[in-house]
């Protein structure tokens, strides 16, 4: 394995050669289990061992309420580890320390490394070997707390070798219904895989048969249980401002620096895990808090990028984080028309999706990202029609933003949403300086 590695060294890839070879993994598919993973690490000295994470699973918010931990831990003086996916226009934004993301030359090595002591017969997935390269960079960069989020489902998730300080289940939804069960129940079932003996588990689900599932897993394996809703509890006060009414702490007025109404539910999730790391011995200010809270980092979640007129970007692509942004839109947002940019993956629930927002639009411009799931935007549209919108394709993406532009004037909003890869694209065309191109 060492001499493979070295003869691997020795050809000297580039990081786009590398990183290429590694998206080249996703034709194994999606194959759940923790064994090549667990491999992988035992390779490297398991260097996850022993060390302390937060682990976070869910249908929608897991991204929001990391970067409001990350944010938070952050301004308490931790060096903070974040493992997310997918990323909007680059592959390093998948591993990030302190906001900062992974180099070129960093990733570069590591997955180099990773070729070198990789079964040939039995590769690993894209998946697996990503999250082995977050785990062993964490600890290379002795970081003092790594927030790792789920892939998809969580039992047989490759993040789950991890043993984290407090597990989160953000909501639950159906989602990925061909590899995670047809039934809410199926999915929480997946999801509630990350419950770990005697480990905290937080929640903001609400259903009464998903909550009596997790209750019900939590005290088969002694793992203390809190939810929002019932625990602790929040107002999204008239302001707009966040009240919080927790085990010990309250807060009055709290500002979020992420914009929309769900967000108070994730900012309460947060706040709650704070609360059980600071009974486990982690020092974190009030102070820490308040402007952990108003400051976080998460690209591409009703994010405005632009004024006159109003664009915004969101990769809501289910139907319940639809049904979100469509409130947020309508609630929270002054303007004369909607015009919707909307391109999303062929294996979503398109049909749903489209239901919850494309009757709030004026106008809908129809696309698709440069990506092998995307759906042809002329099948959707179709699919549309029932909904009496008004419509039209172009692609690629810049093109149909640059339609909605003509179609707007300054009084207007553009919502550009329906995946992470139609707001990867935006936000690089929109912005080409801060989000070049990875042309890979």
């Amino acid at each position: 394995m060492a001499g493979q590695a070295k003869d691997i060294e020795r050809q000297n890839f580039s990081y786009k050669e590398l990183v290429s070879w590694l998206y080249n993994l996703q034709k194994y598919g999606i194959k759940f289990g923790l064994s090549k993973t667990s491999n992988l690490l035992e390779a490297f000295g398991n260097p996850h061992l022993g060390q302390r994470y937060i682990h976070i699973a869910g249908t929608n918010g897991k991204g929001s309420v990391g970067a409001m931990l990350e944010s938070i831990l952050m301004k308490s003086g931790l060096k903070v580890g974040f493992y997310c996916s997918p990323h909007l226009v680059s592959f390093t934004e998948r591993f990030r320390i302190n906001r900062e993301c992974i180099k070129r030359d960093q990733a570069a090595s590591l997955i180099t490394e990773l070729k070198g002591v990789m079964s040939q017969e039995e590769p690993p997935t894209f998946f697996e070997l990503t999250t082995a390269m977050a785990l062993i960079f964490f600890f290379r960069n002795h970081v003092d707390l790594g927030i790792i989020e789920v892939g998809m489902g969580g039992r047989l998730d490759a993040t789950n070798v991890i043993t984290p300080m407090v597990s989160i289940i953000t909501t639950i939804g159906l989602e990925h219904q061909e590899f995670l069960g047809n039934t809410i129940i199926d999915i929480a079932k997946e999801k509630g895989g990350i419950i770990k003996k005697g480990i905290d588990v937080v929640t903001a689900v609400n259903q009464p048969s998903v909550v009596s599932l997790f209750e019900s897993l939590c005290k088969k394996r002694r793992a203390p249980f809190w939810r929002v809703g019932h625990n602790v509890r929040y107002r999204r006060l008239p302001s707009g401002l966040l009240g919080y009414y927790g085990l010990r702490k309250r807060f009055k007025n709290l500002e979020l620096g992420l914009k929309g109404r769900f967000q108070h539910r994730n900012a309460a999730l947060a706040l709650l895990t704070v609360e059980i790391l600071k009974r486990k011995g982690l020092t974190i200010s009030d102070e820490a808090i308040r402007l952990g809270l108003a400051d976080p980092v998460w690209h591409g979640r009703l994010e405005e990028v632009s004024s006159n007129p109003t664009i915004i970007l969101d990769g809501a692509h289910n139907p319940s984080a639809m049904r979100s942004l469509a409130h947020s839109i309508g609630n929270d947002f002054d303007f004369k028309q909607l015009i919707l940019v909307f391109g999303v993956m062929e294996d979503k629930d398109i049909s749903n999706i489209l239901r919850e927002i494309v009757p709030l639009a004026n106008t809908v411009v129809y696309t698709r990202p440069t990506y092998y799931r995307a759906a042809n935007p002329h099948r959707v549209m179709e699919m549309a029609k029932e909904f009496g919108r008004a419509g039209e394709v172009h692609f690629p993406v810049s093109s149909a933003i640059d339609k909605a532009r003509d179609l707007a004037d300054k009084r207007d909003l553009i919502l550009i949403t329906g995946s992470l890869y139609t707001v990867g694209e935006a936000k690089s065309y929109l912005d080409p300086i801060g989000y070049p191109v990875e042309d890979i």
